[in-house]
């Protein structure tokens, strides 16, 4: 699975990428909120985790509400260091399907992903 990983801290952003690639996922890491947004707009992955804060006025929730505007509906985890409840409600009203605060460990990050996307297509009732 093609995950961006849109996340400005060094120390995060490679764990994540080496942990996500030892699982077998291939990961595209933006570093900061303005190459995130374009690399989001472009379409190409089928999971997104952002960070809430980026240092550079581009933040994770004006980035997925950009790709929730196109009408993608792509699996979104929000990865922050944010974790009182309003920023929670926020993150799920732009439209994050999970949210999850720093520090987490790789082994709960890789079942979040699994839940995410391993969901079953949904019917018409």
């Amino acid at each position: 699975m093609l995950i961006l990983v849109v996340e400005d801290d060094a120390d995060v952003g490679q764990m994540l990428v080496e942990g996500l690639n030892e699982a077998g996922h291939q990961v595209d890491w933006a570093t900061n909120g303005h190459d995130g947004m374009s690399r989001a707009l472009a379409g190409r992955h089928e999971l997104v985790i952002l960070d809430r804060q980026l240092g550079d006025g581009v933040d994770g929730l004006e980035i997925l509400q950009a790709v929730r505007e196109t009408g993608r509906s792509v699996p979104a985890l929000f990865l922050s260091g944010l974790g009182e409840l309003s920023d929670w409600v926020k993150g799920l009203q732009a439209g994050g399907d999970d949210y999850v605060v720093k520090p987490v460990s790789l082994a709960e990050l890789l079942r979040r992903i699994d839940a995410l996307t391993n969901r079953p297509a949904e019917s018409a009732a």
